[in-house]
């Protein structure tokens, strides 16, 4: 590309970054380079699921995309009233089922290294990847001489690369997340300024995830008319409970198990407090991620219905996973840098929708950046809009989606004959809510700069 509008890093290469990558094709005056810290680009983890409010965005990418990801599904995508999943009380010798949550649309299950190589599969010659590019830190001109100078970005390995716009989609451990508060703290009042600054790292939420496949084969010869061959179950257990599903055409179960420690559950986006926020306590201090050996896995859930016994006599072994979280942000933007996806709100587990979040963030991104209003002197105004509408959304989320995980470990005290109807309230944004209207607003405010967005 011999003159391109302007030249865009994206730091980090998941879902939320990708998708980025692949929406901005469209535009073939953006040059585009992803750096990714890994050796490769494969997405870590087991299943990734997207609602119909996320999918209906991933249909904005063409039919063709469409298609390739519905290939690696093992049915077809609707938008009519379904079963999504069966809920059982579990926590007795013989479960009970508590209620069907019934979804406008499925949730897409996809095995992750699958959606991963179907955004690959789609990224344009005008889109540059970068392996083995860990991020350090950056530098922004801000000083008004040289405020259209290129951003600066320096990596683990010594190397340094310009950009005129930074898109930090580097995950819950985010570089770009720090660099760009310490930004925006600068010239705050000190009350102020460490309220903004206690926003750079995550914090342990208070949940502990764990995760494996299980063999479909290997649970149909134990039990093989298996709830969990056919349909999304979750066995819900005072402060513990775990779902599963199958996934790659039938292959696996996916298996995600979580335990929750109520107080900091309770507290994960409160302010700060005098009190201090206790750390995960790993095999070392900062390690989230660590093998467990089947008895270990299983151990949170030895109480749990014969029924649930029979999926967690098939682990083979399985990842522990402190979910961390990022707090409330005072903002996703700072001049010509931006966060998105789990950099900007990392958030529990328990509605699915940390992926779709990444995507709608991918999607609104692509649409303040690609407008034909959009001058490289727009680019800081471009970048608020997109906070000024995806912040206060992505924020609600995480808020609903960690209250799905107290409802499903009864830490709430409501009765059991409307917990589905409770549950359902807090979730039906996920199918009942599209992206469409903020698209529209966000081009109605690229294009009426009159039009304060701050």
């Amino acid at each position: 590309m011999s003159n391109p509008k302007f030249r865009i890093a994206i730091c980090g290469g998941g879902v939320g970054g990708l998708t980025l990558a692949v929406a901005l094709s469209r535009h073939q005056d953006i040059a585009v380079d992803v750096y990714e810290a890994a050796q490769s680009f494969c997405e870590i983890g087991a299943g990734v699921g997207v609602w119909p409010r996320a999918f209906r965005v991933l249909q904005k990418l063409g039919p063709d995309f469409e298609q390739q990801l519905l290939q690696r599904c093992d049915y077809e995508y609707t938008e009519e009233y379904v079963p999504a999943v069966r809920s059982r009380k579990s926590d007795q010798a013989v479960g009970i089922e508590l209620f069907d949550l019934m979804t406008k649309g499925k949730l897409m299950r996809f095995h992750r290294a699958d959606f991963h190589g179907v955004l690959l599969s789609f990224l344009p010659p005008s889109c540059t990847t970068h392996n083995a590019k860990r991020l350090i830190s950056y530098t922004q001109p801000l000083e008004d001489c040289s405020r259209n100078s290129p951003i600066t970005l320096t990596f683990k390995d010594g190397s340094t690369a310009m950009c005129d716009i930074l898109i930090g989609a580097d995950g819950v451990k985010s570089a770009v997340r720090p660099c760009m508060l310490r930004e925006l703290a600068e010239g705050m009042d000190p009350d102020e300024k460490q309220s903004v600054l206690s926003c750079m790292n995550p914090i342990w939420s208070g949940v502990t995830a764990y995760r494996t496949l299980v063999s479909a084969q290997k649970l149909r010869a134990r039990c093989p008319d298996h709830r969990i061959l056919r349909e999304f179950t979750q066995y819900m257990g005072k402060d513990a409970y775990f779902l599963a599903y199958p996934i790659s055409l039938g292959q696996y179960v996916n298996f995600a198990g979580f335990t929750l420690e109520r107080d900091l559950v309770d507290s994960a986006y409160e302010p700060d407090t005098d009190i201090p926020r206790p750390s995960f306590k790993g095999k070392t201090n900062d390690e989230w991620v660590s093998e467990l050996t089947a008895q270990q896995f299983i151990e949170p859930f030895k109480d749990l219905e014969e029924d649930a016994q029979h999926i967690l006599e098939c682990v083979e072994k399985g990842t522990l996973w402190a979910v961390h979280t990022v707090k409330n942000l005072p903002s996703t933007n700072f001049g010509r840098v931006a966060i998105m996806g789990d950099a900007a709100h990392a958030m529990a587990p328990f509605q699915g929708s940390g992926a779709g979040q990444s995507i709608e963030d991918a999607y609104l991104l692509m649409t303040v950046l690609g407008h034909k209003s959009t001058t490289l002197e727009m680019v800081p105004r471009a970048l608020a809009i997109y906070d000024k509408l995806r912040r206060p959304f992505s924020s609600e989320v995480a808020r609903r989606s960690m209250r799905s995980g107290q409802l499903c470990a009864f830490q709430e005290d409501v009765p059991l004959h409307t917990l589905g109807d409770t549950i359902t309230k807090n979730w039906e944004w996920a199918w009942l809510t599209e992206l469409d209207d903020a698209l529209e607003e966000a081009v109605r405010l690229v294009e009426d700069s009159s039009i304060d967005v701050n």
